[in-house]
């Protein structure tokens, strides 16, 4: 039986995992994907008529992570490497659905955001796509946006 120590620590780990990979996005985003790493990303600053991108070599590799890390955290008995990778996992899941589907429309669905913070996420990643090059630009991260990409 789980205690409320054990709860508290997985659920910490979830939320830390969580914030891990929107740090480890902004980093990767910043100094990777718009440094040495641009000929991967470069296709995604562009209109492709394909569903993927050079730049899904990214997710790829963090969809693995993930993978490994909740199934060596089940086979050990749920320790910490399963709840911290369930936090990536969710991390991912909402990047999947704002990211991909609801700014890039990878799926055809039809969505007005009603939300303030959606709708700082969307206009933060608009900017981005506009202003930013292999060497510069703004909004790195995902989930967490400044308020002056609030609409006015």
């Amino acid at each position: 039986m789980i205690d409320g120590i054990q709860l508290l620590t997985f659920f910490l780990l979830v939320v830390i995992g969580f914030f891990f990979m929107e740090f480890i996005s902004y980093l990767m985003h910043k100094y990777l994907q718009h440094g040495p790493l641009w000929i991967l990303h470069k296709d995604h600053h562009k209109f492709t008529k394909g569903k993927l991108e050079k730049n899904d070599v990214f997710t790829f590799f963090f969809t693995v992570l993930t993978m490994v890390l909740l199934i060596f955290g089940f086979l050990d008995g749920f320790d910490s490497k399963f709840w911290f990778g369930l936090g990536i996992f969710i991390y991912g899941m909402g990047f999947f659905l704002y990211h991909d589907i609801v700014f890039h429309r990878r799926l055809k669905i039809r969505y007005k955001p009603k939300s303030r913070y959606i709708k700082r996420v969307i206009t933060a990643h608009r900017m981005h796509h506009q202003k930013s090059t292999a060497t510069s630009g703004i909004s790195f991260g995902f989930f967490i946006v400044g308020k002056k990409y609030d609409s006015k």
